[in-house]
């Protein structure tokens, strides 16, 4: 059983593996449904910061709502990719630990797939001096709705260690925040199967692997896909997701 230093090391690893895949992220993962970013929203905000932007997936849809966006993304490949797919927003290196604002800049902020890589005891702190009064934090995270059938066996090939409830805890206790509020969405949206194939290449833990063992994983996927009833034949079809938001206001 690793320790936890141990284990932070191992997030600080995983968490960089992303800059190698940057162009399949931008290509394979998907939006977020519009439900949650309204819950996440607090009434009112103007000013955003989407903080450990990626390659700006949700960048984008809070720009589409016409709200002044600011993304925050340690590496610089996804910055980048998130330049090119969002142009004109400023992108900013840094990190949650370490966030290159003003205090009280912000009415909110929002982070994406990405507060299970954070430490929440420097976090927490540095995300409530950005906030204006009253501000919000709001998280998200986008997963694999396995309830359907062959979502449940590509989730049996992925051996996804990353689905695990705890790695979601959002670790936000008491002041400067209000208690956490939980809320789901189900959804499903359509990929193509070349999709599929950079969804998975652009999880951590496969990015990580020997070449040998994820061109492993990608054949056992692609076979799935030619095998399965429901995608057998088939170049686009609907991949369930159940999104998982939390919420948390400043006291």
């Amino acid at each position: 059983m690793p320790d936890e230093d141990q284990r932070a090391q191992w997030r600080k690893q995983q968490a960089r593996s992303f800059g190698a895949v940057a162009d399949a992220y931008e290509r394979g993962r998907p939006p977020y449904p519009a439900e949650a970013i309204d819950w996440l929203l607090p009434a009112g905000a103007t000013r955003v910061l989407d903080l450990g932007a990626g390659t700006g997936k949700l960048t984008r849809q809070l720009v589409a709502r016409g709200l002044d966006v600011v993304a925050v993304e340690p590496l610089a490949a996804m910055r980048e990719q998130l330049a090119s797919a969002v142009p004109g927003v400023p992108v900013q290196a840094g990190s949650a630990e370490q966030i290159p604002l003003a205090d009280d800049s912000v009415d909110a902020v929002l982070v994406a797939q990405a507060w299970h890589w954070v430490d929440p005891d420097r976090a927490v702190p540095e995300v409530a001096r950005v906030l204006a009064p009253r501000g919000q934090l709001g998280l998200v995270w986008n997963l694999r709705d396995e309830q359907e059938d062959w979502v449940a066996a590509l989730g049996r090939i992925l051996h996804d260690p990353g689905e695990r409830d705890e790695d979601r805890t959002p670790g936000i206790t008491g002041p400067p925040f209000e208690p956490v509020q939980r809320h789901s969405v189900r959804w499903t949206h359509q990929i193509s199967r070349a999709a599929l194939l950079d969804l998975v290449s652009s999880r951590s833990y496969v990015a990580t692997m020997p070449q040998a063992d994820r061109a492993l994983v990608l054949a056992e996927v692609e076979q799935l896909m030619d095998a399965h009833p429901a995608l057998a034949g088939r170049e686009e079809f609907l991949l369930p997701y159940l999104t998982e938001c939390f919420r948390a206001a400043l006291c």
